[in-house]
């Protein structure tokens, strides 16, 4: 089957506002379909609240964004029919005590009940069976995930999985669905060098696959669109051009729109934005997205 087409992802002066201020604001993206995204930037800056904004899991204040022609904030049902979230910490955990097995089969399982096609259910069940089994051979492959290569096979807990292959997991599961983005958080959180390496290069692979990828981190690699989310952050040059040593927004300019963006570039006349007020506003987007 022809690999899903990954869904352009593009933003103009995007922002969300928590009780406590603002997660993120001014971000300008513009990323093509495939692409791999990075969002980057210290902890706390709002890069998960970006994340699942882009996923259309929270709301913005200001600014629009669209993620495969579907606009934000308005559309957010609709782009969480198309994205799916890998691992995002207090959000889509995996479940320490249950196996890798268990993990697939409700992964396959959900899929079938939930996003299936009238059309698919019709079909005899040992044709939706083995329509299942190719579909997670697929997300598997796309993941790298071995299963048989693991401990103790598919009865692995999760628990005993290392940062890696949790990642890979959780990657697999959100595959499932063939959806056209991919998001994932804390893409190179307590990782090797060498495992750092192999977690770009998951993601790298998804994107080449045809599924547009959002990754936060705290790195990004040298050939990703990057985002940043710090306000004192600078534009990046997009992959394969050369840097403007006078491209620094000025007080009007939020961004160049080339493939890069930067969060909170500018403010308003007698506006601050600290970074306790930032972590502040993040904290608070984050509880209300979990208590939803």
């Amino acid at each position: 089957m022809d690999s899903p087409h990954g869904a352009a992802v593009r933003a103009r002066g995007f922002g969300l506002r928590g009780p406590r201020g603002w997660a993120f604001r001014k971000v300008d993206i513009e990323a093509g379909p495939g692409s791999l995204v990075a969002i980057e930037g210290p902890s706390g800056s709002g890069r998960t609240c970006l994340l699942l904004a882009l996923s259309g899991r929270m709301k913005a204040a200001e600014g629009h964004a669209e993620v495969g022609g579907l606009r934000l904030p308005r559309k957010m049902a609709a782009v969480r029919r198309i994205s799916a979230l890998g691992p995002v910490p207090g959000v889509s955990d995996l479940d320490p005590a249950l196996t890798v097995a268990e993990h697939l089969r409700e992964r396959v399982l959900l899929q079938r009940r939930f996003d299936g096609s009238l059309r698919a259910l019709l079909r005899p069940p040992a044709e939706r069976a083995a329509a299942a089994r190719a579909r997670l051979g697929e997300a598997l492959g796309l993941a790298g995930l071995d299963v048989d290569a693991l401990p103790k096979a598919g009865r692995t807990a999760v628990r005993d999985l290392g940062r890696l292959e949790a990642l890979r997991l959780s990657v697999a599961l959100a595959m499932v669905g063939r959806p056209r983005l991919l998001a994932v958080d804390d893409a190179d959180l307590k990782l090797s060098e060498a495992d750092r390496a192999e977690a770009w290069g998951l993601l790298r692979g998804v994107a080449a696959g045809g599924t547009t990828v959002l990754a936060v981190c705290g790195e990004a690699p040298g050939d990703a669109v990057v985002v940043r989310t710090d306000a004192e952050a600078s534009h990046a040059p997009a992959p394969g051009t050369t840097p403007d040593p006078d491209s620094r927004p000025r007080a009007h300019d939020a961004g160049n729109g080339t493939g890069t963006g930067t969060a909170d570039e500018t403010r308003t006349a007698g506006e601050t934005r600290t970074a306790d007020e930032t972590e502040e506003g993040a904290a608070d987007a984050l509880a209300e997205t979990r208590r939803a």
